[in-house]
């Protein structure tokens, strides 16, 4: 008799589309390994634009992120309570945390959701991931989900212009336009490369799933990250 193909809930959140953009691949990479996929994107009750608009409605938010605010967000589908072999927990940083929409489902669904569940956090970030990892693996914890490993995505420009970018970018400006600042940044966010990257490690999770190996024994860590 076959095995049935391992299943996989992936609960995202994207404000710009990198996120999405990563996910895309990873999709991709699952589908490769015959894995069976359900995306949740999780929904703000009010809408969060972007870009924000000016520098001083960035400092703002930049603010109340760092202050971990969450932002509320809609009932999740009823698929998110069957069981599945790995949910995928998907989402940028914010000024250091988790975003909004992806705290708010934590308090609001997390221990209904994660409690004996495998998780994967996938962070798409500036560069400054550590101290949004080390509060996500905290309360992934507290929730009784086991966190099996994590992939890293950050922005593939060097710092300064990194952060100088992207906080013009937050602001409605066009920074890889700008006669100085765009000989050394040249686009928002993700590359290609790791969007490839992304696909691969789909392959590789949906395999090592199928196989019944260890997802902590792949390396889905920082091949094309820029060290914070």
């Amino acid at each position: 008799m076959m095995k049935p193909s391992p299943t996989i809930l992936i609960i995202s959140y994207s404000l710009s589309g990198q996120t999405n953009g990563l996910l895309h691949g990873l999709v991709s990479g699952l589908e490769d390994s015959q894995c069976h996929v359900h995306h949740e994107r999780l929904q703000p009750l009010a809408p969060i634009r972007f870009p924000f608009g000016s520098v001083p409605k960035t400092v703002v938010m930049m603010l109340r992120t760092f202050l971990r605010q969450r932002f509320a967000i809609a009932p999740l589908s009823t698929a998110c309570d069957e069981q599945y072999n790995l949910i995928i927990l998907a989402g940028p940083t914010w000024s250091y945390n988790p975003s909004g929409p992806m705290l708010f489902f934590i308090d609001r669904d997390g221990r209904r959701i994660l409690k004996d569940q495998t998780v994967i956090p996938l962070i798409s970030c500036r560069g400054y991931w550590r101290m949004h990892l080390w509060g996500l693996q905290r309360m992934l914890t507290q929730c009784g989900a086991e966190v099996a490993n994590t992939m890293i995505f950050s922005h593939p420009a060097k710092e300064p212009w990194r952060t100088l970018g992207v906080f013009l970018k937050l602001s409605g400006k066009h920074p890889e336009k700008m006669a100085f600042i765009g000989s050394h940044y040249h686009r928002y966010g993700h590359d290609k490369t790791q969007a490839a990257e992304a696909r691969e490690y789909g392959r590789l999770i949906g395999s090592h799933l199928a196989a019944g190996q260890p997802l902590a024994d792949l390396a889905l860590q920082h091949r094309t990250t820029c060290p914070d």
